[in-house]
C-alpha cells in the first residue's frame, strides 16, 4: 500500500548563525533559530515521511531538550529517520516541496539542493521537486523575519 505524508515546518531568522537550507549553505547575512541546524526543507521532509508512516513528527523523534540535537546537521536527522521508513518496508517514490522565503533568493541554490538530498534519500533527481516561493511580503515570512517550507511525501513498498 502507498503512503503520503505531508510536513511543515517555519524559524526565524536571525543575526550569528548560518543559513543552510536543504542541506546546504547559503549566502545571507542571517540565519535560522533552532536547537539544531534548523534547515526547514530537511526538517518538513522528515515530518512527511514520519506523517506517511504514522508515526509521531519530528520534535518527538528529535527533542529540543535533548543536548545530543544541539546545532546537529539535519542531514544527519534524515538520514536517521530515512532508515527507520526502510526499516518500515518503504523507500520514497517521490517528494514534492515548497521553500517560502522573501530573502534570500533560493532558485541558485536548489539544484545544489536537489543533488545532496536525492543522494541521501537515494531516489532519482527527477523524483524530488524544490520550489521557491515568496510571500509577496505579507506575514513574518515576507517582512524577511521567518522562512519555511512544506513539504509532500510518497513512501512506496519496497519492490513494489
Amino acid at each position: 500500500m502507498y503512503k503520503i505524508g505531508i510536513g511543515y515546518d517555519i524559524h526565524k531568522l536571525v543575526e550569528g548563525r548560518d543559513l543552510i537550507i536543504g542541506g546546504v549553505k547559503i549566502t545571507h547575512e542571517k540565519g535560522l533559530l533552532g536547537h539544531s541546524d534548523a534547515d526547514v526543507l530537511i526538517h518538513a521532509i522528515i515530518d512527511a515521511m514520519l506523517g506517511a508512516l504514522a508515526l509521531d513528527d519530528i520534535g518527538t523523534l528529535f527533542p529540543d531538550t535533548d543536548p545530543k540535537y544541539k546545532d546537529i546537521d539535519s542531514v544527519k536527522l534524515l538520514e536517521h529517520t530515512f532508515q527507520l521508513v526502510k526499516s518500515k518496508g518503504y523507500e520514497i517514490g517521490n517528494i514534492d516541496s515548497n521553500i517560502i522565503a522573501q530573502a534570500p533568493k533560493m532558485m541558485p541554490y536548489i539544484p545544489k539542493m536537489k543533488h545532496r538530498l536525492a543522494e541521501v534519500l537515494q531516489i532519482p533527481f527527477e523524483n524530488l521537486s524544490i520550489k521557491a516561493k515568496t510571500k509577496e511580503s505579507l506575514d513574518s515570512v515576507g517582512q524577511k523575519l521567518a522562512i519555511e517550507a512544506n513539504a509532500v511525501v510518497l513512501l512506496v513498498p519496497i519492490n513494489s
